[in-house]
């Protein structure tokens, strides 16, 4: 019984995750639209509603082609390791009582292990396109990820000694009486910052970078494949989003003592959606950093303040005590 429900499960979430993240790229044209006083979609169905089934129509009918020069086995695989990678991480995250495919003891450390998983996809992409175009934007996507990894765990552990746990659904029980983005306010940004890295996003799209790379790791790719380095970005903004609404933002909780009007599910998707926004904005307002920077920030920045975090939360643990 218990394999039929986490079966059904697990197809239930694929079958939502699969067209939110195709939404999810008009709802960022939508948003950009309205920021930069421009209309964004307005023309295939209402409101340009219809426009990213256009795009999906478009894109799977486009000539599948695998280059000559290419390693033809890796470079059909990658693509679909990253996506795979990012799909397996919402396993473990509990959106409201009851409704995870596993809560396991172990939750955050399966979500870090999968996106450490996910820069596999983008390494083997560029090297197998046998492009120098395509290697230096995965090599560049190597370093920045496998950096900001060691800060995105770190910035972790303060929450972890709060909650005394590992599990995502006892982190977020955790924060009924207060959520832990007050707490752990220095953990929170820097993990926003380190998700918006992990990510590929604006400003820290440095491995795609148009303007120098053509188009990074994915500029031999076209057709089914390159819709799966688009899906799983989009699949991993909103894993972040929904991360950092578990880890900090009390999850399925209802603020200011407003539980029993909107069910939990409901306060879930609200935080989340506000993140996404967030991400977002970011592409609308931020320059592009140069890589150096980027790199020098996390190790010169973010990784002491990291371990000061970390520092200071058990100290104030320990005297708590």
């Amino acid at each position: 019984m218990n394999f039929w429900y986490s079966f059904l499960a697990i197809v239930v979430l694929v079958m939502l995750l699969l067209p939110t993240a195709a939404m999810l790229v008009w709802v960022e044209r939508r948003l950009l639209g309205f920021w930069q006083e421009r209309l964004g979609p307005n023309r295939v169905g209402p409101y340009g509603i219809l426009q990213s089934l256009a795009d999906l129509i478009k894109i799977l009918f486009k000539h599948d082609w695998i280059p000559p020069f290419a390693d033809a086995k890796v470079f059909v695989a990658a693509p679909l390791m990253g996506a795979l990678a990012v799909m397996m991480s919402y396993a473990v995250v509990p959106m409201a009582p009851g409704w995870v495919i596993s809560d396991s003891h172990i939750g955050l450390l399966f979500f870090l292990a999968m996106t450490s998983l996910a820069v596999y996809s983008v390494l083997l992409a560029g090297w197998s396109s046998n492009n120098k175009y395509a290697l230096i934007g995965a090599m560049r996507a190597a370093a920045q990820t496998i950096s900001y990894e060691v800060f995105m765990g770190l910035s972790l552990l303060g929450v972890v000694m709060l909650a005394g746990s590992f599990r995502l659904s006892d982190i977020v029980l955790a924060q009924q009486e207060g959520w832990f983005i007050l707490p752990q306010c220095l953990g929170f940004v820097l993990f926003l910052i380190a998700g918006i890295a992990e990510s590929h996003r604006l400003p820290f799209d440095l491995p795609e970078a148009e303007t120098e790379l053509t188009a990074g790791f994915h500029t031999e790719y076209s057709g089914i494949k390159f819709a799966l380095f688009f899906l799983g970005e989009y699949l991993g903004v909103m894993l972040i989003s929904m991360m950092i609404t578990v880890l900090f933002l009390g999850g399925w909780l209802a603020p200011f003592g407003l539980e029993g009007f909107i069910p939990p599910i409901i306060w879930f998707v609200l935080k989340t959606f506000v993140l996404i926004s967030f991400f977002i904005l970011l592409r609308a307002a931020l320059p592009r950093p140069r890589f150096d920077q980027l790199l020098a920030f996390g190790w010169l920045w973010m990784l002491p303040l990291s371990l000061i975090n970390l520092l200071v939360t058990a100290a104030l643990i320990l005297g708590g005590q």
